[in-house]
């Protein structure tokens, strides 16, 4: 038999497959995991890495998603929808505890610290799963003692899809290793757009009618003191683009820091 040699044959090259290690379902749509770390993984808190599971055929389904852990943590934390008819999170939503996800190494993203200019006041804009970048960032010491402020603003559909966030939140000024940073400098602002809250509406409304301005005792958008994050629809992006640059901001990047920066690599 002329049968090919295991030295021979090409090698696959495929994503380090990290164990599952906690599952928490918030609702019917909405859901969080956390994973073992590649030892090998570097990363900025606000980046994403392609995650993702093995298909029918044999190939890897991966999907961008932001980290949710800050860049100290020893594990990694994603949060995600579920979509019922989605090639990837139909199968990933039913996750257990010792189950093996892929993970590629190559962390990217604009929503990090060094992509903006020095300034007083963070804004954090975010709908729906858009806060998991976030999530990463206000668990960084790295934000607090850049930032005199950190407004985190959260848009969902309904009051329980708030949940994820309001929980971490809500738990930063006990936990024992970055409760000192954050102190009193977080204020949270979550809005509903669907189901009655104390806070509804549009996230871009009540930006550029002053209402969030009015609620915090904060004065109007500046570009000389105020930063903006933002992460969520396209729509939310352009809408939010837009606000910035009618207050005077101006895009930036990693290579060019200014005064607000969007996610473009992938929506929600």
């Amino acid at each position: 038999m002329n049968e090919q040699s295991p030295l021979t044959r090409p090698t696959p090259v495929l994503p380090d497959a990290q164990t599952v290690t906690a599952v928490q379902h918030y609702t019917d749509r909405l859901f969080s995991f956390r994973l073992t770390r590649p030892r090998s993984l570097r990363f900025r808190s606000g980046e994403f890495v392609m995650i993702g599971l093995m298909g029918d055929n044999g190939k890897p389904l991966l999907r961008a998603y932001s980290i949710a852990s800050p860049s100290w943590d020893e594990e990694l934390e994603f949060y995600s929808i579920k979509v019922q008819d989605g090639p990837l999170t139909s199968k990933l939503q039913n996750i257990k505890v010792g189950d093996e996800v892929i993970v590629r190494p190559k962390p990217v993203g604009t929503l990090v610290l060094d992509a903006l200019l020095p300034a007083k006041r963070m804004y954090f804009i975010a709908t729906g799963t858009g806060i998991a970048p976030f999530a990463s960032l206000m668990r960084d010491p790295d934000l607090y003692e850049r930032y005199e402020e950190v407004i985190m603003c959260h848009t969902c559909r309904e009051v329980d899809e708030l949940t994820y966030g309001r929980d971490l939140i809500n738990g930063l000024a006990d936990d024992p290793l970055i409760g000192e940073f954050v102190g009193d400098k977080l204020k949270y602002y979550p809005t509903s757009t669907r189901e009655q809250s104390p806070k509804m509406g549009r996230i871009t409304t009540l930006l550029s009618n002053g209402i969030v301005a009015a609620d915090l005792g904060l004065p109007p958008l500046n570009p000389e003191t105020d930063r903006l994050m933002v992460c969520g629809s396209m729509g939310l992006n352009n809408d939010i683009k837009e606000i910035c640059e009618a207050a005077g901001m101006e895009e930036g990047s990693n290579s060019s820091p200014s005064h607000y920066v969007v996610e473009k690599a992938f929506v929600g």
